[in-house]
């Protein structure tokens, strides 16, 4: 009984320290006149940013979906470049307000670092490349090999489990930058270069030669790739997770960019609830009604923002595969908006 009132006190200590938060990151948000947004290093297909410092790749555009359903601007956005060691600290500090920067969701982030993961923008899985002279088709051949790798990320426990489990032996050499790793293995410093596979893809289009680099086809891990936010403030969190499931619901109700005041004419109760223009679609988001609208106009819906920045439209050309809609056999699904 007595350990039933501790748990019953700790748990009202918590209602109560999450009240004091509610709605102090919206507030602080619209004082400074921006979503101060931590991003990568610049990360071809997620994170580009072009000789005029303008930034743009999928997780940029979770970024200024927010910025456009907060302010009705997506152009409202502070971005920080942080290195995979300096991002979650950032956060927690309150350096910013949201960060979209390839992060893995897992249950201790998720649980033990004062942070809530916002859901997958991309699901991805751990690789390996290599370069063709070593004439290796699997990774199962990696057996001794020396492996370039960025400190700081749950890359590194997924290679030692890996080669554990499959009774070989390597040797790690970790740098903290992402450009630092690719580099050292177009130097050759490495013999084998392990990331997620999505930064694979990008890292040998920055190779000197990227036609000598192969990405084998073993993929060790589940990366589910997305945002996250502070803890204890629901309202800022709903605000960023609602903001992302409106690119994908957009993209399952057939609205884009280009066709959104078309949508806006029709008949369809769902569309119409999604844009604001019948009762429901913003529920309780402190948020204006056309707050999807303005996201899907200024921003697109997730097919659009994929496609540009790492599908068919880009330098990556990575197909959907699991980042497909639900009705295409991918994982991507927005829950109802009503």
């Amino acid at each position: 009984m007595k350990k039933l009132l501790l748990s019953a006190a700790v748990l009202t200590a918590m209602v109560a320290s999450s009240a004091v938060y509610a709605g102090t990151t919206l507030d602080a948000v619209k004082k400074n006149g921006a979503v101060k947004c931590g991003i990568n290093t610049p990360f071809p297909g997620f994170a580009n940013q072009d000789e005029k410092g303008n930034w743009s790749g999928l997780d940029i555009d979770v970024c200024r979906a927010v910025a456009a359903a907060v302010f009705g601007d997506a152009t409202k956005v502070k971005f920080t470049s942080l290195t995979a060691k300096e991002r979650f600290t950032a956060l927690q500090s309150g350096e910013v307000d949201l960060l979209s920067r390839n992060s893995t969701g897992t249950l201790g982030r998720d649980t033990g670092m004062g942070l809530t993961f916002i859901g997958a923008n991309y699901y991805d899985g751990q690789g390996f490349m290599v370069k063709n002279s070593l004439n290796v088709k699997s990774a199962k051949e990696l057996d001794g090999a020396s492996v370039c790798i960025q400190s700081g990320t749950t890359t590194e426990l997924n290679l030692a489990d890996y080669f554990r489990a499959n009774n070989m032996k390597f040797e790690p050499i970790t740098y903290e930058k992402l450009d630092e790793v690719t580099k050292a293995f177009d130097e050759g410093r490495c013999d084998v270069l392990t990331s997620d596979q999505s930064q694979l893809y990008s890292n040998r289009i920055t190779l000197k030669d990227p036609a000598s680099a192969t990405v084998l086809p073993e993929v060790i891990s589940k990366e589910p790739l997305g945002p996250f936010v502070r803890q204890g403030d629901d309202e800022w969190m709903k605000i960023v997770r609602w903001s992302y499931y409106a690119m994908v619901e957009a993209e399952d109700l057939g609205i884009t960019s280009a066709n959104i005041d078309e949508k806006a004419k029709g008949t369809d109760p769902n569309i119409k609830r999604f844009l604001g223009l019948e009762e429901g679609g913003d529920a309780n988001l402190p948020l204006d009604k056309k707050w999807a609208y303005n996201i899907v106009k200024q921003v697109g819906n997730y097919a659009e923002s994929f496609e540009r920045s790492v599908g068919e439209g880009s330098p990556l050309k990575i197909k959907r595969g699991l980042n497909a809609l639900w009705k295409d056999g991918g994982l991507q699904y927005s829950p109802p908006f009503r």
